[in-house]
Order: structure tokens, then C-alpha cells, then sequence
């Protein structure tokens, strides 16, 4: 048995995912390096925290993007979710009760633009812009763009600002998205299925699977998984407002495809994805804990990210594969 032919071809195999890996240990050491109180358990933990919506959002917009979709209304869907949450508490409802319409409202923002782009034929780009601008729409109505509080004495709140075992529940709430969409997407029949639709719908078609509904389950599993980062953000800043998750699409979009994950579909990979959003988030904490101008927080991060896919597709993985 030739090993180093088996390594070689693991490396190529998930060459997307060992370059971000490198650049993720890259990053890590940098920030340790020039700010002090970066490599803290405090800190750690901190960003666990503030990333868990987002590694949760990005694990479902793994399975829309390998299906060779986009879901560009998640940012919408929580903050319609994160509104609804502070106006269902403020009204009296009991918060289990509260738990369980915001998740149905995640279901139904994904299963209406999933029936349109599924039975319906119109392309995910165009479903999801109006989702993310009519969804919106509805959770300014609601609030008159108030921002509305919640009782901190509430047992939601522990959702978002808990611990457990030493671990803020938000990120345990993240690991077990992660552990869920891990087997799914590589030890079941329905990532094999979204993963044969992104490469080729028509030959999936053909060999019996049924498109439109898994095409259709992918949009509703992202519609959730948004909710979920909803009602994580409104229970840690104890609050609900129609602003909340402003440009939450791009950053989960961003997480999904510096992981690896092909953007015309055919190929998903959650472990890079974890590696993106953790990247995404590491460059800003980094940043704004060496005091950089928040004005210029955004450019340094959309160009870091933009020169790693660059770097990525360009020179590591051509060199591997060479």
C-alpha cells in the first residue's frame, strides 16, 4: 500500500478545505501575535458566541449552494424572526410557545420560496432577492422600526447569554447544527441526492430522484437554521429589531464559499465551511481588538477574504494538483 499516493490524493481530494485550514492557523497566529488579549479563553469564548447565527445559517446554505442554489432572504428571515420573538414576549406569550412559532415562521420563509424555485422554475437569485426585501419589509411593519425589548428575566434569554459546562449555549446550539448537517450532507441518501442535483439536476432527474422535493427541503432546513440564529441573536442582546442580521446573507454566502464549497454547485463541504465562518470571524475580532477603525473594518475583511479564495483557487490547489 503506497501511503504517500493515499495522502496525495486525500490533499487533492479536499484541497479547498486544507487551504483555508492554513489560512485559518495563518490568521489565528498573526492576531495572536499583535494583539494581546486575542489568545484568551475569554476571547474564545467571546467569539464562539457572536458566531454561532452564522456558523448555524451557514451550514443550511451549504446545502442550498450544493444543490446549485442561494438563498440571499437569510439575513431577512431572522430579522423577521428576531422582531416577531420581542413583540411575541412583549405581548405576553409564554417563550416555549414563542420558540415554537418562530421556528414555524423560519419554516414558512423557506418553504414558500422553495415551492417557487422548485415547482415553479424561477431561479434562486431572483426568489430569494425579493424574499430578502419583502421579508424585511414585513418585520419593519411590524416594529415601525422600533427596537423592541425582551425581559431579561425571561427563559429565553438563557438561549442566547446561558452556559453550560463552561460553554455558551449558543455555540453548543451551533456545534449540534454542525454535527446534524455533518451527517446528513456525507453519511445519508439526501446529501447524495442535493449533492447529484448540483451536478447535474437533469441526470438526477432521470435517475429517479424526486428534485423539486429535496430542492424544496433544502430551502425550508436554511429557512430554519436562519430562524435559529433569529432567536440566538434577540435572546443575547435581549432585544428584537427589523435591523438586526443587515448584510448576514453576504458573510454566510462568504463563510460558505472560502470553505470550498463549489458556487455553482456539486460539491459541499461543512468542515470547510466551520473554517470559513471561523476565519470571517477571527479577521474581525482581530481587528477590532488592534483598535482598527470600524470604517475600515469591512474593506480589510472583504479584501482578506477575496485574496484567500484568489490564493486558493489560483496557486494551491493547481499546485497540488500538478
Amino acid at each position: 500500500m503506497n501511503y504517500k499516493n493515499i495522502v496525495k490524493e486525500l490533499i487533492i481530494e479536499n484541497a479547498s478545505v486544507f487551504s483555508i485550514f492554513i489560512f485559518f492557523i495563518f490568521m489565528s497566529l498573526f492576531f495572536t501575535i499583535s494583539a494581546d488579549s486575542f489568545f484568551t479563553q475569554r476571547n474564545f469564548l467571546n467569539l464562539l458566541r457572536q458566531s454561532a447565527p452564522i456558523l448555524i445559517a451557514a451550514t443550511a446554505m451549504t446545502f442550498v449552494i450544493t444543490t446549485g442554489g442561494i438563498d440571499l432572504s437569510v439575513g431577512s428571515t431572522l430579522a423577521i424572526v428576531n422582531a416577531l420573538c420581542a413583540i411575541l414576549l412583549i405581548n405576553q406569550f409564554h417563550w416555549i410557545l414563542v420558540l415554537f412559532i418562530l421556528i414555524l415562521v423560519g419554516i414558512a420563509c423557506g418553504l414558500i420560496q422553495g415551492y417557487f424555485i422548485a415547482y415553479e422554475g424561477i431561479p434562486a437569485f431572483i426568489v430569494t432577492l425579493a424574499g430578502m426585501s419583502s421579508i424585511r419589509g414585513v418585520a419593519l411593519l411590524m416594529t415601525e422600526g422600533f427596537t423592541i425589548p425582551i425581559d431579561k428575566n425571561l427563559g429565553i434569554i438563557y438561549l442566547g447569554r446561558g452556559w453550560l459546562f463552561g460553554i455558551p449555549i449558543p455555540a453548543i446550539i451551533a456545534v449540534i447544527i454542525i454535527f446534524i448537517g455533518y451527517i446528513l450532507l456525507n453519511n445519508t441518501t439526501y446529501g447524495q441526492y442535493i449533492t447529484g442535483i448540483g451536478s447535474n439536476s437533469e441526470a438526477a432527474r432521470r435517475s429517479g430522484i424526486n428534485i423539486k422535493f429535496y430542492t424544496l427541503l433544502t430551502y425550508i432546513f436554511c429557512g430554519v437554521c436562519a430562524a435559529i440564529g433569529g432567536i440566538i441573536i434577540a435572546a443575547r442582546l435581549g432585544s428584537g429589531s427589523s435591523n438586526a442580521g443587515v448584510m448576514f446573507e453576504l458573510e454566510v454566502i462568504a463563510a460558505v464559499v472560502l470553505g470550498g464549497t463549489n458556487l455553482f454547485g456539486g460539491k459541499g463541504t461543512i468542515i470547510g465551511t466551520i473554517l470559513g465562518a471561523l476565519t470571517i470571524a477571527i479577521i474581525g475580532n482581530g481587528l477590532i481588538l488592534l483598535h482598527v477603525s470600524p470604517f475600515y473594518t469591512q474593506i480589510v475583511t472583504g479584501c482578506i477574504i477575496l485574496i484567500a479564495i484568489w490564493l486558493n483557487r489560483r496557486y494551491f490547489q493547481n499546485s497540488i494538483k500538478t
